[in-house]
């Protein structure tokens, strides 16, 4: 089953939840106060070029402030703009598998236990940071609530990770993905479109990469250059050319063409922080991002899928 409309041609994360949960599904980012094997010296203590110093989530919950405050907080301005729906919390900030078990077994409990009108938890990591204890634990937490884990791949080329800094493999990426399927763990996969040195065919080869795996949801974003990173300072020093509004738009349509029309688009762009972005300002006009994509789709008939083949790159 697919959830395209008139309006969209690719499965919206909105509609899926819509239809699963007969009702609207808000979710609210958390920050567990967690870091990253690629932050704390186990990798690298420079992270990510493109990463902030809020790991990838400026618009979640403070550290300082308890679950608690955190969700009631979030919960407060969902509502100002819907009136009701369900709840998925979210661990989004840096990466949120890499601690003791003792402290993730009870941080998520604690989380599914915040209000009940919690349906799920997505709980946003990368690949390296799994343990036997940690796929047990997310097994346990599958069985009794809608788990989704979020992988950050970025690319599937090796080299482009290496520039990038992401301490991990594409070898890593999939194996990871391999044991949560086995554990049937529901798994979306993060991309990044624009990455320095990479063409539209590395980006269109990406997507057809994550489509070869069973994965169930995929998040493409846009390369932002944000204040105070690695990347910042490397586009000071040698800027490098960024992506268009357009080019952008026509290299996401093309990668939903060949991704299969069962995957769920959880986010079709990035969502960077105003006072941080330096470069492209494009990216913060999201709504015209997405109505940019659907014109595109719409005008030329294009849908999710439809250049969609069975490739193996494993």
């Amino acid at each position: 089953m697919n959830y395209f409309t008139e309006e969209k041609h690719y499965n919206t994360l909105n509609n899926y939840l819509r239809d699963r949960f007969g009702s609207k599904v808000f979710k609210i980012a958390l920050n567990g106060d967690f870091t990253c094997p690629n932050r704390d010296g186990t990798i690298s203590k420079a992270g990510c070029i493109f990463c902030s110093d809020q790991g990838s989530g400026e618009f979640g919950g403070r550290h300082s402030d308890s679950l608690e405050m955190q969700f009631n907080s979030i919960k407060e301005m969902m509502h100002s703009k819907w009136k009701d729906g369900l709840y998925i919390v979210y661990f989004q900030s840096f990466s949120n598998t890499y601690g003791p078990i003792k402290k993730l077994r009870k941080i998520y409990n604690d989380a599914l236990g915040l209000d009940k009108d919690i349906i799920g938890l997505n709980i946003g990591t990368r690949p390296d940071c799994f343990n036997d204890d940690i796929y047990a634990l997310l097994q346990e937490l599958n069985e009794k609530t809608y788990l989704t884990v979020e992988l950050g791949l970025q690319s599937m080329h090796d080299e482009t990770l290496i520039k990038i800094n992401r301490g991990h493999d594409r070898k890593t990426f999939v194996e990871t993905v391999k044991i949560l399927r086995k554990l049937g763990i529901d798994v979306v996969v993060h991309i990044i479109n624009g990455l320095p040195g990479e063409t539209e065919a590395m980006m269109i080869e990406t997507a057809k990469f994550v489509n070869a795996l069973d994965i169930q949801g995929v998040k493409i974003h846009m390369l932002y250059i944000l204040e105070d990173t690695p990347l910042a300072k490397l586009y000071a020093q040698k800027p490098f050319p960024l992506l268009t509004l357009k080019e952008y738009a026509d290299i996401t349509v093309k990668q939903l063409t060949y991704l299969n029309d069962k995957i769920i688009i959880h986010r079709i762009t990035g969502d960077p922080d105003r006072s941080q972005l330096i470069e492209p300002m494009w990216t913060l006009k999201k709504f015209i991002v997405a109505n940019e994509i659907d014109k595109i789709m719409r005008k030329n008939n294009l849908y999710q899928g439809i250049n969609c083949r069975s490739e193996n790159h494993e």
